[in-house]
């Protein structure tokens, strides 16, 4: 992620385990898509922070273990 926009480098996937690449690869290309279609402004900060958010919990679920299973 190239772009000069300090919050891509939370949706880096690389150093993942292969299994939770996808997951956190899909949510990488859409902040990338946010940062190179939608002029820099207040809400597009907000957008890229609760992809960001989002993107913790998916990966979070992708890993999830039921209690006492």
């Amino acid at each position: 992620m190239s772009e000069s926009e300090a919050i891509l480098q939370f949706f880096e996937y690389g150093h993942l385990k292969p299994e939770l690449q996808k997951p956190s690869a899909m949510f990488g290309d859409l902040a990338m898509w946010i940062v190179r279609s939608l002029s820099r402004n207040p809400e597009r900060t907000v957008a890229l922070r609760k992809l960001l958010e989002a993107k913790d919990c998916a990966v979070r679920a992708a890993i999830y273990k039921e209690q006492g299973k």
